[in-house]
This record gives C-alpha cells, sequence and structure tokens, in this order.
C-alpha cells in the first residue's frame, strides 16, 4: 500500500471511528449543529489533501479537532460576532489544542448530543433522523429510505431542527432525571436504527455504514451506564449483543448468506451470549416489560439452539404477540408470521400474513421473501415464483438477491418434476 493510500485509510478509519464524538464536542462547545458539521466536513477534506503528503498525524483526533476549531473560528470572525462570543471561541480553541497536546483523549460525550436531538423543543418525527444524521453520520438519503421519505423533506426537516436547537439555547447536557425518561424512547430508538443500519451490511462493503454496528453497541453500553436500573437500555443491548453473537455465521466461507435456521450453532459467540443472557435477567428483575426485552427474549430463544439443537418456534411465536401489543410493526407482524408458519405450518403462517393490508408492504423486502417461501411450502409455486422475483427486485445485498435466486430455481425445478 502506497502512503498516499494508506493516508487516505486513516482519514477513512478516523471518519469512521470518531466523526460523532468531535462532531459532539464541537457542537457543544458553539452552540451551533450545523456550523459544527460544516467546520469538521472541511476538517476532514483538508485531511485528505495534507496527510498524503505531510504523513498521518500521531494524534489524527486531535488534528482534526484542532483543524475543525479554527475553522469555525475564521467563520466567526468573518461574521463579527460579540466579544463575548469571540472568547468563548478562543477558550474552546485553547482546550482543543490542549487535548492536542496531551497524553489524554477528548470526551466521549455523544450521549449529550442524543438527548440534544431528543429534546421535546424538537419535532417528534425529526428526533430519531436527526441522531442518526449528526451524531452516527448517516446520509439524509439513506434516512429518507428507511422512513419512506424523499431526500429533500429528510433535508429539510433536519434542518430545523438544527435551526431549532441553535435558536432555542437547547442545552448540550443529559438532562436530570425528570427531563430524562421522556426523552429516553427517542435515543433507544435512534441507537437501535443504527445498530440495525449497520447489521443490514453484514459484508462491510458500504463505506456509510461501516463500523455503524460498533459504535450502536458504544452507545448502547454508554447508556447502561448512564441508566444502569432502566430495564429498556438493559434490554437494547442485550438484544443488540445476541445479534451480534450471530455475525460470524450469516456468511459462508466463500461469502453466502446464511439464513438463521441453517446458520453453524460453533459460530456464535458463546462471550456475546452469556452477556446478553445477563443483561436480560438484569432487565427482567426490575419488574417493567416492554418493547426491547422482549426483542430480546425472542433472541434468546434462538440462541438456547445452540445448547438445545432445536428452536422453540411456539415460544417465539407467543413473544412475537405480546410484542405486538406494545408495537405494533410491519417487521413484527412478519416475524410473528414466520414463527407461526415453522410452530403450526405453512398454512398458519400464510393467515397471518394474509391479513397484513397490501398497501404496507408493497416495498417491504422481508414481507415477499417470507410469502414466497410459505406460498412454496404450501405447493402454489406459480405464486410462490411471483412472490421470489418481487423480493430479489427489492433485495440491496447480493448474497441475499443469490440465495433468494437458488430458492426460487430450486421451486421451479420441484414444480417440473411434479408435472413429469
Amino acid at each position: 500500500m502506497s502512503d498516499s493510500q494508506g493516508a487516505r485509510r486513516a482519514v477513512e478509519r478516523a471518519a469512521r471511528d470518531s466523526r460523532g464524538r468531535l462532531l459532539v464536542f464541537l457542537a457543544a462547545r458553539t452552540r451551533d449543529l450545523a456550523a459544527a458539521e460544516d467546520a469538521l466536513a472541511d476538517a476532514f477534506a483538508s485531511a485528505l489533501a495534507s496527510w498524503p503528503e505531510r504523513g498521518v498525524p500521531a494524534k489524527p483526533e486531535a488534528w482534526l479537532l484542532v483543524a475543525a476549531r479554527r475553522r469555525l473560528q475564521d467563520r466567526e470572525r468573518h461574521q463579527k460576532v460579540s466579544a463575548a462570543a469571540q472568547t468563548e471561541l478562543l477558550c474552546a480553541a485553547e482546550e482543543a489544542q490542549a487535548l492536542a497536546t496531551s497524553e489524554s483523549s477528548f470526551p466521549d460525550e455523544r450521549l449529550k448530543l442524543l438527548f440534544v436531538c431528543a429534546h421535546p423543543a424538537i419535532a417528534a418525527n425529526a428526533r430519531t433522523p436527526l441522531m442518526l444524521q449528526v451524531v452516527l453520520g448517516i446520509d439524509a438519503a439513506r434516512i429518507a429510505s428507511a422512513f419512506l421519505m424523499k431526500p429533500a423533506a429528510v433535508g429539510a426537516r433536519l434542518a430545523r431542527a438544527k435551526a431549532k436547537i441553535r435558536n432555542a439555547g437547547i442545552p448540550y447536557a443529559v438532562p436530570e432525571s425528570p427531563e430524562l425518561a421522556p426523552r429516553l424512547d427517542a435515543v433507544l430508538e435512534a441507537i437501535y436504527a443504527a445498530y440495525g443500519t449497520g447489521w443490514d451490511d453484514v459484508a462491510g462493503g458500504d463505506a456509510r455504514t461501516r463500523g455503524l454496528a460498533r459504535e450502536a453497541l458504544e452507545l448502547g453500553r454508554l447508556l447502561v451506564v448512564l441508566q444502569p436500573d432502566e430495564p429498556e437500555a438493559l434490554g437494547l443491548l442485550s438484544l443488540m449483543l445476541y445479534c451480534e453473537s450471530r455475525r460470524a455465521a450469516r456468511r459462508s466461507a466463500n461469502g453466502s448468506y446464511v439464513p438463521l435456521s441453517e446458520q453453524d450453532v460453533a459460530c456464535w459467540d458463546d462471550a456475546a451470549i452469556a452477556e446478553a443472557e445477563s443483561l436480560l435477567h438484569a432487565a427482567a428483575a426490575l419488574g417493567r416489560h416492554e418493547r426491547f426485552q422482549l426483542e430480546a427474549a425472542i433472541q434468546s430463544v434462538h440462541a438456547q439452539r445452540k445448547r438445545t439443537g432445536e428452536t422453540d418456534w411456539e415460544a417465539v411465536a407467543l413473544l412475537y404477540a405480546g410484542l405486538l401489543r406494545l408495537a405494533p410493526t410491519i417487521g413484527g407482524r412478519v416475524s410473528q408470521a414466520a414463527a407461526l408458519g415453522e410452530a403450526r405450518g405453512p398454512a398458519a403462517g400464510w393467515s397471518a400474513l394474509a391479513a397484513i393490508h397490501a398497501e404496507d408492504v408493497v416495498t417491504y423486502q422481508p414481507y415477499w421473501a417470507l410469502r414466497a417461501h410459505l406460498l412454496g411450502r404450501l405447493g402454489r409455486s406459480s405464486e410462490a415464483e411471483t412472490a421470489f422475483q418481487r423480493a430479489i427486485g427489492l433485495c440491496e445485498d447480493p448474497a441475499v438477491r443469490a440465495f433468494l435466486g437458488e430458492r426460487a430455481a430450486c421451486l421451479g425445478g420441484r414444480a417440473s418434476r411434479l408435472g413429469e
């Protein structure tokens, strides 16, 4: 690898590993989230220009922090800010310089910004998208896709939210207990959405999402430290760890997709499962059972297959029934139908799936994949093949597309043999 390539990789690594912490550090001191984002973007652009020629600095994060602070100072000078603001900026610049020359790293304040984005003054429909963009670096186009919105509409919503933070003077701090609880659900939702985005990119081929699952886990751990007696914080971390325990089993040696029911349990991470179980038990002992604990409990049932060799699908279906009472989502309904299909046969699964309104699942890929699977088991091969093609068309992961294509081909071959 050339020095230039190594420098570019170092910039990419810093962006992946440190962007959120850098942004929060800057935003908390400028009180202007949009300006902090612009300054940090300029700092990364400067790194791309400078590091290939001058070498990667010993402390890349500190270098970026100082560069961003200089951009902010230049901006404020051009806007002729007040003497008080100039003094604050100077102090912040000195703080950044001190961190660059010391052995300590700058503090991890990402939770502060998550709770800022969840402030009641921010429109409820903007809170999770705002957290995903500013703390976790997910672009507006990907957020729009996840929320079934147009990118321009997401961009406008985010811009309004950032202006509200600046103009309302929302403090960059984790709120006290009375104010923390109403914001907690949005923070949990954003961390979970970030983990799901990183989980979907199992091959790590999308630079926009690389490292997101790890960052979501870090935030989940920080939240548990902040709220050790909050069962949903414990439940969310447990859920993510159960999923993470199976990461190595999700692809074969040649990169092919392996569905959960066919994964080699020997590849599952025992330490992650044990930690997840401990967290779930701690959450249950607190006596309040909510969404993320139920989702973790579902994953716990799957994890038991490593010990027993079987999956208790009836228990999974019952847990999904409880989850749907708390959070009646399309994803939950599709997953419940899949569990019923395994526990009670394809007819039961198809009955539950057919009850979902067609307009709610037009572009929901898991629905079409399950529809194809159940129709195939029911012997309705022609309808199953149509559903397979729809599922393949909605899938972005090449390995999953190949898997579905193989299943569709097997279905066609079986139908052909039956007609002989």
